[in-house]
């Protein structure tokens, strides 16, 4: 298959190793902290700022999945696939570990 353009692709940036070992290392820490905290009302602070209430009902390892309040703003609801409904509880924020700065346990 001839590419649309015939010379090579340049690296316009690459991760040092040491970095790349640092990220994975937040990483676990954060996904260990995620699963001891599993089924629990958590306020999770994102590294721009942000701020999500809610229990913390599935962890894989890119995601965090977060089951959020009701009236939260941020929450996909299935809204236009679905009729919109006030009482609906269980709308799941996806969070991406990368992204999290700090989980406090809500008491």
């Amino acid at each position: 298959m001839n590419a649309p353009y015939p010379a090579q692709p340049q690296t316009v940036f690459e991760l040092d190793v040491k970095e790349v070992d640092t990220l994975t290392k937040c990483k676990a820490k954060i996904h260990a902290a995620c699963v001891q905290h599993m089924h629990r009302h958590v306020r999770v602070q994102m590294v721009h700022g942000g701020t999500h209430e809610g229990i913390i009902v599935h962890i894989d390892h890119y995601y965090v999945y977060l089951q959020v309040l009701q009236g939260h703003s941020r929450a996909f609801l299935p809204y236009p696939y679905f009729p919109y409904d006030p009482y609906y509880s269980n709308v799941i924020l996806p969070l991406a570990l990368f992204d999290l700065l700090a989980i406090a346990l809500i008491v």
